[in-house]
């Protein structure tokens, strides 16, 4: 009978977590060696890799073959790629200013605030936003038109994802463009194509555990969360805030979608000139 094995999935939960854990200190450990906490970013794509490893190793023999095969990839692919851009965009960086600007408010000291609230907190949201992917791991039920779905679903976001990062690579790379803002490609369709793409991933990979109404309504909270995140989080809403005071900002804000991709708005149309 089709089902989702939940002894063996709440079993796998402990082991999720503490793979989410152990990622999260080693990198908290170079972090206090090179002393720049910025690196926990590049961590955050790792750490959902490694519990979709684990959790493919855990649940054979206790979910359909194709699903855990399919689930795992695609999460270590989005993680993989995730790490790799953050990686290679902050080589020779000095700190985040959003780390900075938390760690400048510790109560106490620096290195317990960021490990609790930081790297905890971080281990944490892996662990909780990676529910379908266990979930959809401990499910005999084979492959059908809804997994399909979401791995179209997921393949959208990816290219989302991987396209707006590569466009505004490049447009950095200009030295004509320094100091204008991006607003070509998807970036003239969304202004964070990123992030909406994010999204996207993970709400293609919560299909991939909707088996049944059961783990459909038990795991709902990942994508939502993810999708909270990245619009009223620590995505889009500090981006924004630290973008608010760059010059031509405001006239692309309202011209361009906060978030869903659609059509951007005429370039209003200023009145001809008296002498």
């Amino acid at each position: 009978m089709n089902g989702t094995d939940w002894g063996a999935f709440a079993e796998g939960l402990a082991t999720c977590a503490a793979t989410a854990g152990a990622v999260m200190l080693a990198t908290f450990a170079v972090a206090l060696r090179r002393g720049l906490h910025r690196i926990v970013d590049i961590a955050w794509g790792i750490a959902f890799g490694a519990v979709a490893a684990v959790t493919w190793l855990l649940s054979a023999g206790h979910g359909d073959d194709g699903r855990r095969l399919l689930v795992a990839a695609a999460t270590i692919a989005w993680g993989l790629r995730l790490a790799a851009h953050i990686a290679r965009r902050s080589r020779g960086h000095d700190e985040d200013p959003r780390y900075t600007a938390l760690l400048d408010k510790a109560p106490g000291n620096r290195a317990r605030y960021a490990l609790r609230t930081v790297y905890l907190g971080q281990a944490a949201l892996v662990w909780l936003i990676s529910l379908p992917v266990q979930a959809a791991s401990y499910s005999s039920a084979p492959l059908g038109p809804l997994a399909w779905c979401g791995i179209a679903v997921w393949a959208t976001g990816l290219a989302f994802e991987a396209v707006g990062d590569h466009q505004l690579a490049r447009f950095k790379a200009d030295p004509a463009h320094r100091g204008r803002i991006m607003d070509r490609g998807l970036w003239s369709w969304t202004r964070h194509p990123n992030y909406f793409g994010d999204s996207l991933v993970w709400w293609g990979i919560y299909l991939l555990a909707c088996t049944a109404w059961q783990p459909a309504l038990a795991v709902m909270v990942s994508p939502v969360l993810m999708t909270l995140l990245l619009t009223v989080g620590s995505g889009k809403r500090l981006l924004e805030k630290h973008m608010a005071h760059r010059p031509g900002y405001a006239a692309y804000a309202e011209r361009t979608s906060g978030f869903l991709p659609l059509p951007p708005k005429p370039a209003p149309v200023e009145p001809p000139r008296t002498k």
